[in-house]
């Protein structure tokens, strides 16, 4: 099925707690807080509610699934690093940058992390993750989506902010939290035009989190980065009684004519599907609800 990549958690020194118990309680504090899926579900309808946009899904998904092998192939053949599940950080030298400043990022995924309403679940923002996100489990702050950026998010988290914006190509940015106990199914990638990297920032210190990359167990550390291929199946479990954070990036593939160019014109493609469409539309209203919800704790 064609969907469109998104991948996984958030952490620090302050909630080095369970996560979930520390931002739990802090919420409390903050008045009609709940509020903010009021706002946001009509506009998740709405978006629903458009009926080309719906009829058109069928015929998305049948024209990706004819055309992502032969797109993958003429990827494979031109990429200038290697075709592996999992890859080298070394060959991308904007980790080097993230790994370097994994404090301060995590220290923004950290303040966010603290009203965890004003974090999204996954399958609200794309409902068609749902059969791989469960319900309220992996919660994801995009600071970029889709190559368009979110201006109130990115305002929120200025040092993360700057070093996402210089990382080349970049398509999509976002803390991924991955709440105890979640299971994420073996699932894949819509593009060999895209690798995936994750910044570890807080990371269980018991149980066993970890990540299937085809045939390979990886494991985040905080401050180092994973690189990989997600067009391999991959599958994620956070068997542990505490809530992964990480800062996924998605960039292009560094690939050679026509690789890039044929990558290139796919990801055009992708961005006008109805999947992204929406995906981006209900972006923005969770936005406009939080926003709402700001000038009502500001007033309080």
């Amino acid at each position: 099925m064609l969907r469109i990549a998104a991948v996984i958690s958030p952490g620090g020194a302050a909630c080095r707690c369970d996560w979930g118990q520390s931002v739990a309680a802090r919420a409390e504090d903050v008045p009609k807080l709940t509020s903010i899926n009021f706002l946001y579900r009509p506009a998740r309808a709405v978006c629903r509610s458009n009926v080309m946009e719906e009829a058109k899904r069928p015929l998305v998904i049948e024209i990706g699934k004819r055309l992502r092998p032969l797109v993958d192939g003429v990827v494979a053949r031109n990429s200038d690093v290697p075709n592996d599940p999992v890859l080298d950080p070394a060959d991308f030298p904007f980790t080097a940058t993230l790994r370097d400043n994994w404090r301060a990022i995590r220290d923004e995924a950290e303040a966010v992390a603290r009203v965890p309403d004003d974090v999204p679940a996954l399958d609200e923002i794309s409902p068609d993750h749902a059969g791989i996100a469960p319900a309220g489990m992996w919660r994801s702050f995009f600071l970029w989506g889709y190559g368009y950026p979110v201006p109130e998010n990115l305002a929120r988290c200025p040092r993360t902010a700057a070093l996402v914006e210089a990382i080349p190509d970049l398509n999509s940015a976002f803390f991924s939290i991955l709440k105890p106990g979640t299971h994420i199914p073996d699932h894949r990638g819509v593009t060999k035009g895209l690798i995936t990297c994750h910044l570890g920032l807080i990371v269980p210190k018991t149980g066993d989190c970890r990540m299937r990359v085809h045939d390979s167990i990886v494991r985040w550390r905080e401050g180092e980065t994973l690189m990989f291929d997600d067009t391999y199946r991959h599958e994620v479990w956070n068997d542990s009684g505490e809530t992964r954070v990480i800062l996924l990036i998605q960039t292009k593939r560094p690939a050679r004519f026509p690789g890039n160019l044929i990558a290139g014109a796919f990801l055009w493609g992708v961005k006008r599907t109805p999947f992204v469409k929406e995906a981006r539309a209900n972006i923005a209203k969770w936005d406009e609800g939080l926003k709402a919800i700001e000038a009502e704790r500001n007033a309080a």
